[in-house]
């Protein structure tokens, strides 16, 4: 799936005014705007009569950490798959409970999916093979005391991952410079 592709399923999930999610519940942390809840990925039946091949089962994980000061947030996130099949490509998602400011120069393969989601696309994992490495450094509007950072994979290149556990994260950053890892 084209990184295109994944900002508008990812575009699904939209904050309404007043902080509610449109498609369903929301997490929020004291005194910071509401993050959209989890989107499960769905299972699509194959047609009436058609049988489909299995998916390639792949783990994917993300780990790395996250700095906020002042207005400013950096994040680092190491992508890697531990298998057993390659992911021919994948995107990761970085929601923030602080909206981003207007104007961003984003890495080469991310986008804006809304005023405070960006997508990356990880490109190729292979199984077992080296990780990918993804910096981000971002300017909010204003300067909160502390930010959530929800990161998770929307797209892993029509592979199953069955561990979402090293690949979901939510992190909460207070503004103090230091790095807290995920």
């Amino acid at each position: 799936m084209p990184l295109s592709a994944a900002a508008a399923m990812a575009a699904t999930t939209v904050l309404v005014a007043g902080g509610a999610a449109a498609s369903g519940t929301t997490a929020a942390g004291a005194g910071a705007a509401a993050v959209p809840a989890d989107v499960e990925p769905v299972d699509v039946a194959p047609a009436l009569g058609a049988t489909a091949a299995p998916a390639p089962r792949a783990d994917l994980s993300h780990h790395g950490y996250v700095t906020l000061w002042g207005d400013r947030i950096a994040i680092r996130i190491r992508s890697e798959n531990r298998g057993p099949s390659d992911v021919t490509a994948s995107t990761v998602r970085l929601r923030f409970s602080a909206p981003l400011a207007a104007s961003q120069e984003l890495p080469y393969g991310c986008l804006r999916a809304g005023k405070a989601t960006v997508l990356c696309e990880t490109g190729g994992l292979r199984s077992a093979g080296g990780a990918r490495q993804t910096a981000l450094d971002l300017t909010l509007t204003g300067s909160p005391d502390e930010v959530v950072v929800r990161l998770d994979t929307v797209w892993s290149g029509g592979a199953r991952d069955t561990d979402r556990e090293n690949d979901v994260h939510e992190v909460l950053a207070p503004a103090t410079g230091d790095a807290y890892a995920f």
